[in-house]
């Protein structure tokens, strides 16, 4: 765990890179709405807003130091509790979608027809990835559990400062170790896939002049 974080970013980082150069038409969602839109409708809303939550708990819970909570008087146990009522749910919400998204590709023969070998390892992935990280929730739901605050938080900061200290993660139970493989397989083949549309937000939109849409009058040629 001292080198492989490095590996995989330098991928995730260069694989971007490389794609936006060689691929810029190719960058895009590929949205097949066009075949379906009742399906793709319950379950991206189900997937996209479930993982925007998943998201944002472990950037509270990974990111943010334990020291931060304990300054504002969260104890642990209080935070563990929170983090499995918004947590769980969220998970679940996102596996639920995912799990639609993949049952449409899979029936609908006119977007299984459609859909690359890119996007099932997508769909793949993203299943282990969720599926693991629910599995290690549900293990850890024990108040007096495995605090991956002090383990894998410290762990994963440090990366980003250089200060690798992979003996942090010697002790961490297996179900978290395979989360952290599974994420770091995710972000391989992230560059590669139509994941890359996560960062096409189109802020240009709050910039750009109103469009005016007029009625037309038809009692004029």
């Amino acid at each position: 765990m001292g080198v492989l974080p490095y590996i995989v970013l330098t991928i995730f980082i260069g694989g971007h890179i490389y794609r936006y150069q060689k691929d810029q038409f190719g960058w895009t969602t590929k949205s097949s709405e066009f075949l379906d839109k009742k399906s793709l409708k319950i379950g991206s809303h189900m997937f996209h807003w479930g993982i925007i939550f998943v998201f944002l708990g472990h950037v509270l819970g990974i990111i943010v130091p334990a020291g931060f909570y304990d300054s504002i008087g969260v104890s642990e146990q209080m935070y563990h509790v929170v983090a499995l009522i918004f947590g769980i749910p969220a998970g679940l919400i996102a596996l639920v979608g995912l799990v639609l998204l993949c049952w449409r590709r899979i029936n609908m023969k006119r977007i299984k027809k459609t859909t690359s070998t890119s996007d099932w390892v997508t769909l793949i992935v993203l299943l282990v990835v969720m599926g693991t990280g629910l599995i290690a929730t549900f293990f850890n739901v024990d108040s007096s559990g495995f605090d991956y605050r002090t383990t894998i938080a410290p762990w994963l900061r440090g990366l980003f400062i250089f200060n690798v200290n992979p003996e942090l993660m010697v002790e961490v139970p297996v179900w978290f170790k395979i989360h952290v493989l599974s994420s770091f397989s995710l972000y391989v083949v992230w560059p590669f896939t139509r994941l890359v549309h996560a960062f096409s937000l189109p802020f240009m939109y709050f910039r750009r002049s109103y469009v005016v849409y007029r009625k037309l009058d038809k009692s004029h040629p």
